[in-house]
């Protein structure tokens, strides 16, 4: 756990990496978990388009809004003092144009107070990037399974496998470092493939379901703490199994409530 609570920056995470340190990255989406992550040294609360799977139950996360993710990575930023908010940027908010890129990029900053935002994609939106970057909107990548074409990508499974596969891959990723992104997370990637593209580039790689040679890892925050138990993904650990924990609460507070145990006397005024 970290005492220290100076807000830590873009460029301390590409410190980190230069000196070999690795990144802690998880999911956040309100403010009663963000002062929590952030109390425990956390680096970085990504506000994922997975909240639309997490907490809204969509299937997919193509059907985010933007007024969705501003709402919530607002409930994140208020609730962190040292940690890096990032805000995933949903579909179609930043593929029509650069143009609008910028805009809605910049109102998620300015409405928020997040410190970057994270796009999806390789080579074809490297421009993009620059743009933003451009316009002082520092930008994270995300490649390999890219949630928001998981049509395209014919479903949630490992990329990369193939050598042309990899080789593409990795060409993206220098190509987003070239853009000026600041991170790439690398998704659902063989570990050897990832070991190739940490060592490739000079920004930081933030693994799930990458291998341990990336520079940091994320996981959802959800699927951490044993909540969403019908979740199985291999890469996932579960440190706690808080869904069985939140069923015994419930069900002694339905007990207590209908047996008249609840409340008494050191419970009323």
């Amino acid at each position: 756990m970290s005492d220290a609570r100076t807000q830590l920056t873009i460029q301390d995470l590409k410190d980190r990496k230069a000196r070999g340190e690795r990144i802690v990255t998880l999911t956040c989406y309100d403010v009663l978990f963000a002062r929590l992550l952030d109390g425990c040294g956390v680096d970085v609360l990504l506000v994922g388009d997975s909240v639309n799977q997490v907490l809204a139950g969509a299937e997919t996360t193509l059907s985010a809004t933007l007024d969705q993710m501003i709402y919530h990575t607002k409930s994140v930023r208020r609730g962190s003092e040292r940690a890096l908010v990032i805000c995933d940027m949903p579909f179609l908010t930043y593929q029509v144009s650069r143009e609008e890129a910028i805009r809605n990029s910049g109102r998620v900053l300015a409405e928020t107070g997040c410190h970057g935002v994270k796009l999806e994609g390789g080579e074809p939106i490297a421009g993009t990037v620059r743009a933003l970057v451009d316009a002082g909107i520092p930008v994270m990548g995300h490649l390999g399974l890219t949630p928001q074409s998981v049509h395209a990508l014919g479903g949630y499974r490992v990329q990369g496998r193939d050598e042309a596969a990899a080789g593409r891959l990795l060409q993206d990723a220098k190509a987003l470092e070239s853009a000026g992104a600041f991170a790439v997370v690398l998704e659902l990637v063989p570990a050897a493939l990832a070991s190739r593209v940490t060592k490739a580039l000079t920004i930081p790689t933030i693994g799930i379901g990458a291998g341990p040679a990336c520079d940091g890892q994320v996981l959802v925050l959800h699927d951490l703490l044993g909540l969403n138990d019908g979740f199985n993904a291999k890469f996932v650990k579960r440190y706690a199994t808080l869904a069985q924990d939140v069923r015994e609460a419930v069900e002694l507070f339905a007990a207590e409530v209908r047996e008249g145990r609840y409340p008494g006397p050191e419970h009323s005024f």
